[in-house]
């Protein structure tokens, strides 16, 4: 199969929900001045907040529609999971570092407090559980980690007709569930990440 079409219309519906989640309010104040240059930067904790081409990128990919479940893998900073709220998926939010959960709810507050919105949750994730297992499946997943290989349990997470993307081992990955069975496409190359824990 060849790389994904991703159509006019999703990219500037992509566009404009970027711009309604201003990613300066997702950055901490130290690093704030840094959130117009187009390259990742470190919110703590080991993490980043990824770069806005490349977040651009994954979510022309996702091509997450109004309605549709999403789960947002490693939320960090809430910044994509508010991304997705406003391209009207119903989103939840699902991080691994407690602080992390702590700073990415308090912005997605401020931000729907700005912006006279409802917060999308994040929630604490579990040591050694991928996901929300339990609260799946969901119509669209985000990871914004490289697991280093097709993350099968998020895979095994998405509904009949679900589309997850994912960078894996450099490579932006795109897996789309049809009758039952993952379909694994690649689209693009030399993406660096940090590792999903």
């Amino acid at each position: 199969m060849g790389e994904p079409h991703v159509t006019p219309t999703t990219a500037e519906r992509v566009r404009a929900a970027m711009r309604a989640a201003d990613r300066r309010a997702f950055l901490p104040p130290s690093v704030r001045h840094l959130a117009d240059v187009d390259r990742p930067v470190g919110i703590g904790w080991d993490a980043t907040n990824s770069q806005p081409s490349t977040v651009a990128r994954m979510l022309e990919l996702l091509d997450a529609q109004p309605g549709q479940r999403a789960l947002d893998v490693g939320a960090g900073s809430g910044w994509t999971t508010a991304i997705l709220a406003a391209l009207g998926a119903a989103v939840t939010g699902v991080e691994l570092v407690p602080q992390l959960v702590e700073q990415g709810r308090a912005n997605l507050a401020a931000h729907a407090a700005a912006t006279g919105g409802t917060p999308p949750p994040i929630v604490q994730a579990r040591e050694g559980v991928l996901g929300l297992p339990d609260e799946g499946p969901w119509d669209r997943i985000l990871v914004s980690a490289d697991f280093g290989r097709t993350p099968d349990a998020l895979v095994a997470q998405l509904a009949e007709g679900g589309r997850l993307v994912a960078p894996v081992a450099g490579d932006m990955q795109v897996v789309e569930l049809r009758e039952g069975r993952p379909r694994v496409r690649i689209a693009g190359a030399g993406y660096a990440f940090v590792p999903l824990r």
